[in-house]
């Protein structure tokens, strides 16, 4: 009797994580393709098509990752599952910062589920496109995905379909990760969210949330006989910007009959003209804010939310070439997995001495940090960087495999092998102690 075979390796690091999710595959190749995938969204690939994913990762064709998407017997909900509880395991118990945000991106014609004429963040204006509802999380300045939504257009409903406006979806979320125990200390979102007082605020009040959302400048507040609206006096403040440069400001309370629990805001470039494009109109409900705090914590949401797109771009967010939401939604989770692979090789997510500035305990990957295009910095987009020097070997191995087929140089296929074995040394960012089939897949 033959006994199953081990799934075929790609680099350490990626294998490390991909790991924690092996159980969910019932199949070797499926699990395979799961590796690949990861592998390949990472890479520095512009357009993460499955032709060009499958090239660089050294299949010779991408018929084993179409099956994957399409065909294989695995289940997003678990998958979704086992990341969020990966993500707890590795928070500890830490309070995050929630950032509700959607992401659109434009799509031809209308034979992919849930396209339609309608409004697309990205590009600022009405187009032909698919729109997701997504929830970060943020600690000490590190992102990571926590889970996504696709919106659905009244006029694209499924049969099995029900109608949920974007706040409706977003609120469901937010009740969905309480359950599983995140602990937010702050609720940060755009004005669509803002202006959801009856579904999205209030889910936030009734579990007694704190937040920092814009609303618009005609928004409403209903007061008693007799109170007037005040206007508090202009407020200097220095906005300060995720690489640490600043930038004045101006800020005013503006106070609807009595002080509330509720306040609301008005911040702007130059508090004479107002200019529209500069001007903004935030509400909060965080006990006993500072006016300074307002500013930079609704400017933090604008830049968290830059990132968010820059980084989900990076991975072929919006690269798919399926038409069913279903293979879509799998395709999402996966790059919702890969993101999450980069963020744990954060100093604040990775209690582990490798890439995270704490002392090495590897002379090898100590002297990774030589290499001229090394990023010395801490951000997501600096640890994406690194992680691709660090796959570049095997990824530049598996583009010459062909040539050496063709022409089998020895020298240089243990030149690689060996650079590829120094790469290998660089364990996953995941603690060996997280390893819990209990854990992983209880059905609590």
């Amino acid at each position: 009797m033959f006994g199953r075979r081990e799934p075929a390796e790609t680099i350490k690091f990626v294998d490390d994580y991909c790991e924690w999710y092996r159980k969910l595959f019932p199949e070797v190749r499926s699990f395979e393709a799961f590796k690949y995938l990861h592998l390949g969204m990472i890479s520095e690939v512009k357009r993460k098509t499955l032709p060009e994913i499958a090239r660089v990762v050294g299949l010779s064709n991408e018929q084993g990752l179409l099956h994957f998407l399409t065909e294989s017997p695995w289940e997003i909900e678990k998958l979704r599952e086992a990341r969020l509880k990966l993500i707890l395991k590795v928070l500890a118990g830490r309070e995050i910062t929630l950032i509700i945000d959607e992401t659109g991106d434009r799509k031809k014609g209308n034979t992919t589920d849930y396209v339609k004429r309608q409004y697309i963040g990205n590009l600022g204006k009405i187009e032909n496109g698919i729109v997701a509802v997504t929830a970060y999380g943020l600690l000490e300045g590190m992102t990571f995905p926590l889970i996504f939504e696709v919106y659905k257009p009244k006029q694209r409903l499924l049969e099995s379909d029900v109608y949920h406006t974007k706040p409706e979806i977003a609120a469901f979320m937010i009740r969905k990760l309480r359950e599983m125990g995140f602990k937010f200390k702050l609720v940060l979102a755009d004005s669509l969210y803002g202006e959801s007082e009856s579904n999205f605020i209030g889910v936030l009040c009734q579990l007694e949330l704190n937040f920092v959302v814009a609303i618009r400048s005609n928004h409403g507040v209903w007061l008693p006989q007799g109170q007037k609206v005040r206007y508090n006096r202009w407020r200097p403040y220095n906005r300060i910007f995720s690489d640490g440069q600043q930038e004045q400001r101006y800020i005013r309370e503006i106070v609807f009959g009595k002080r509330r629990a509720v306040q609301y805001w008005q911040v702007t470039t130059d508090p004479e003209t107002l200019p529209p494009n500069s001007t903004w109109f935030i509400m909060t409900l965080v006990p006993g804010i500072k006016y300074k705090e307002v500013g930079n914590l609704y400017g933090l949401r604008n830049w968290v939310e830059y990132g968010l797109k820059q980084s989900k771009n990076e991975l072929g967010w919006a690269d798919f070439r399926v038409t069913d939401y279903s293979q879509i939604q799998k395709w999402w989770e996966i790059i919702m997995s890969a993101y999450l692979l980069v963020s744990l090789h954060s100093q604040v997510l990775n209690n582990q001495p490798q890439l995270a500035g704490n002392k090495l305990t590897d002379p090898v990957v100590a002297k990774f940090r030589e290499h001229d295009w090394w990023d010395k910095g801490s951000g997501w987009k600096n640890l994406l960087n690194n992680l691709r020097l660090v796959i570049q070997p095997l990824i530049s191995f598996n583009l010459l495999k062909p040539w050496l087929r063709v022409f089998p140089v020895s020298h240089l296929s243990i030149g690689f092998l060996t650079l590829i074995a120094l790469m290998n040394r660089m364990q996953g960012a995941i603690p060996d102690n997280l390893y819990s089939e209990d854990f992983l897949f209880s059905s609590g």
